[in-house]
Parts: structure tokens; sequence; C-alpha cells
């Protein structure tokens, strides 16, 4: 897929949709025990937070397949540095999929972890949508009881003018 940039960015279902999946899939990631696991599902939350860029800045164009972040460099300028620092990646996030022991170290996955996080903050900001990311250190039973929901990541909703 190849896209055609847009002047502004069009916040539709399935950029939501995928910033919600890239939410869950940062959760899972957080609560992953093996440093493989939290890195590939880290990586994983950054791309799905990349689409979900991608569906409210880009008309799809279906001359030639490229990478996401070759896509997000061409299409949202400003998020080239983290378009290269997650496609420089890739590799590494394969050989942890693969299961090659010490592909990752608990550190790599830690930092994929926190730079995951951020990407998608920026993401979310971008898009004008508001979030909420309860780290699970610090969930405690009452917080879990408050919000009837044993999941890690509350549901994105549309940001207000005055949340902006």
């Amino acid at each position: 897929m190849s896209a055609q940039p847009t002047h502004e960015a069009h916040v539709t279902t399935a950029s939501i949709d995928l910033l919600s999946g890239s939410l869950r899939s940062l959760d899972t990631a957080i609560t992953a025990q093996r440093a493989g696991e939290r890195y590939v599902s880290a990586h994983l939350a950054a791309l799905r937070a990349a689409a979900a860029l991608l569906a409210a800045h880009a008309q799809p164009n279906t001359r030639k397949p490229t990478s996401a972040w070759v896509l997000v460099t061409k299409v949202v300028p400003d998020f080239s540095e983290w378009a290269a620092y997650f496609a420089s990646c890739a590799g590494k996030r394969a050989a942890a999929e693969a299961g090659l022991g010490g592909a990752v170290t608990p550190r790599e996955a830690d930092d994929m972890v926190r730079d995951a996080h951020e990407f998608i903050v920026l993401v979310a900001d971008r898009l004008g949508v508001a979030r909420q990311l309860v780290f699970p250190q610090m969930t405690t039973d009452e917080t879990a009881d408050t919000n009837n929901n044993s999941s890690n990541v509350i549901p994105i909703r549309r940001a207000t003018r005055g949340q902006r």
C-alpha cells in the first residue's frame, strides 16, 4: 500500500480502532514476563499507532506496496525520526518473534515499551483524541473495582475542544 499525503488529519473510526489496538498491544507488552514478548508487543503497539496515523492522514493508493514506516515519513514528515527508529528495530522484533534466545535484553524491552508509549501519546495528541493508560504497577484493586474493568487500558474517546 502506498499513500498520498493530505493537509490535515481526518480521524475516522478506523484510526480510533487502530489506536485502541495499539493501547491493547502496549498493555500486553507492559504485563509480559519475558523480554522478547515485551519487545515484540511494544513494537507492534507502535506499528498499530503508525497505522492509526496513516489512516487519518493518507488516502490509499494501490500502486506500490511499502512499509508503514516509509509511509509515515512521506505522509507525516514530522514523525520521520520515530519512523526511522521503529523501522530500525524491526529486525530485532523479528528475531524475538522467531524465539531466538538473547535477541532482546530486558533493558531493550523496557526501552521499547517506553518508546512505544511515548509514540502512542504523540499519535493520540496528533489525532486529537483523549486517551488514558493505567500502568499495571499503578493499578489497585480499588481502581479496578471503580472502573469495573480488569483491563489496564481505558477506551479512547474523541477529545472535545477544551481537552486539546
